[in-house]
Order: C-alpha cells, then sequence, then structure tokens
C-alpha cells in the first residue's frame, strides 16, 4: 500500500515539471522521392543516397539549411 502511494504521489508531482521545448532542425541533404514526396532529415550527401538506393528518388540539397550558428569568440579580461 506504501509503495502505491508513493508511485502515485510521484507520477502526479511529475506532471508538474516544467516541459522542454522541442526544437526543430534542419539538416543539409533532402530525399525527394517524387513531386510531393521529400524527407530532409539527412546529415550527409551518403546517408541520402543509402535510403534512396533501391525505393528511386534523388538527393538533392535543402533550401531551408542555414548552416551552423556562428560561434562566439570568448572575450579575454585585458591585463
Amino acid at each position: 500500500m506504501r509503495r502505491i502511494l508513493i508511485l502515485a504521489t510521484l507520477g502526479i508531482a511529475c506532471q508538474f515539471l516544467p516541459a522542454t521545448a522541442a526544437q526543430a532542425r534542419e539538416y543539409p541533404w533532402c530525399a525527394r522521392y517524387d513531386w510531393s514526396t521529400s524527407n530532409c532529415g539527412f546529415v550527409s550527401f551518403e546517408q541520402c543516397l543509402a535510403t534512396v538506393r533501391g525505393i528511386g528518388g534523388i538527393c538533392e540539397r535543402n533550401p531551408r539549411y542555414a548552416g551552423p550558428p556562428p560561434r562566439q569568440k570568448k572575450r579575454t579580461a585585458p591585463r
């Protein structure tokens, strides 16, 4: 009985934890299967080719891919 009460309390408490938002991510390569079907979830051209091999389709660059965000340089304090 005690175990059920503890599990129920934990289950209710977990519902009030803040949820982290999922971020959409664009990848550099798309597999286009026909005029209306595509999958833009490939990191490399080779990965895309391995997917379309045997089922048909082409691989092309993702027009929405902007590349990685620019790196911020660390500032050092003057001496």
